[in-house]
């Protein structure tokens, strides 16, 4: 769901997701591109900021998954048969 509101609305969704900087960031950049695509008639730029805003939430959550994993291991060890 979090995907479709970066869509729809970029800043929102990363803001939501607890990533200021990068929210406010993509305003800057929904707001230009949107203002640059009007004025040159070329609606791909619109495109750019909700681009940003979904790659910048999924490498938000595979960072999440990371440190999830990588605390197991620490807490838990390796898996069983596992080799270096």
């Amino acid at each position: 769901m979090i995907y479709v509101l970066a869509f729809f609305l970029p800043p929102l969704a990363l803001l939501l997701n607890g990533q200021v900087f990068a929210a406010i960031f993509n305003a800057i950049l929904f707001v230009l591109f949107l203002v640059l695509g009007l004025l040159f008639l070329s609606p791909w730029l619109w495109a750019i900021a909700p681009a940003h805003a979904i790659i910048a939430i999924y490498m938000r959550r595979e960072d999440r998954r990371h440190r999830e994993i990588v605390d197991a291991i620490e807490k838990h060890g390796a898996p069983p048969g596992w080799r270096p």
